[in-house]
């Protein structure tokens, strides 16, 4: 049975992947800080309590997988909205903090993964980016550096491992419904003056489809892209947004 790894697995995005690489016959492994939501996952899941900007929580984690029998897919997926301010009122440790765990996370994650995936001679690495990740973001300027960069680091990845038979990618999700959305929503709508309904309809009035995206959607692209149905396919940015035209919305 292949095995697929999801960093910030306990909860979002991140839990619906581990669904869904499940509904496709994977052995799932998820790592998550957040121990209560560990534990909420399915019990045929393995659960590994690690922060991914740390490095020995995560070199003991893939010392963990490959005692195991290795890793076939990772989903780097982890990540934070950091501040919603204007770049003169961002403090510097929100910076760092948004940094490093949305792109230094991934980086430790790709980093002891390469190993395994050498060793077995094929692989898929999937970062979660952000349409953040494709246009300027006015009042997240630590998100959206820290999202333009996985997208550099997938890139190379794809390079330096494709000789190696793994591929690498990356999938933008634009506005997901659920909690972590609604922190954003509030927050923005605080840093301009608007109510909160007002900056929801501006983020679906930004999109082609009208729409936010599920979290599903973002899981499913995942599942595909560490399929033989995309063994040709590497580095790559791929968008399931619904079609992001506006990234800055307005009333």
């Amino acid at each position: 049975m292949k095995r697929a790894l999801i960093t910030a697995g306990g909860s979002g995005i991140g839990l619906a992947m581990g669904h869904a690489f499940e509904a496709a016959g994977y052995d799932v492994w998820v790592t998550d800080i957040d121990r209560d939501a560990l534990a909420a996952c399915p019990r045929t899941w393995t659960c590994c309590a690690a922060d991914v900007a740390s490095e020995d929580d995560m070199r003991r984690l893939f010392q963990e997988i490959a005692a195991a029998g290795g890793i076939d897919v990772v989903c780097a997926n982890a990540g934070v909205a950091g501040p919603t301010a204007s770049v003169e009122h961002v403090a510097l440790e929100d910076w760092k903090t948004c940094v490093d765990i949305t792109l230094g996370g991934a980086f430790l994650t790709a980093k002891y993964a390469t190993p395994l995936m050498k060793a077995a001679g094929a692989g898929a690495i999937i970062v979660t980016s952000s349409t953040a990740g494709v246009f300027g973001y006015p009042n997240r300027a630590p998100y959206a550096a820290a999202k333009w960069g996985v997208i550099g680091l997938m890139k190379t990845l794809a390079m330096e491992l494709g000789p190696f038979g793994i591929r690498a990618n990356a999938i933008c999700p634009g506005a997901v419904e659920g909690p972590r959305m609604e922190g954003v929503l509030e927050r923005e709508a605080d840093s301009k003056g608007m109510s909160r309904d007002q900056v929801y309809e501006g983020y679906a009035a930004g999109t082609s489809m009208r729409c936010f995206v599920e979290a599903r959607d973002i899981a499913d692209m995942a599942v595909f892209l560490a399929s033989d149905g995309a063994r040709r396919v590497s580095g790559q940015v791929i968008s399931v947004d619904g079609h992001t035209e506006n990234p800055d919305p307005k009333p």
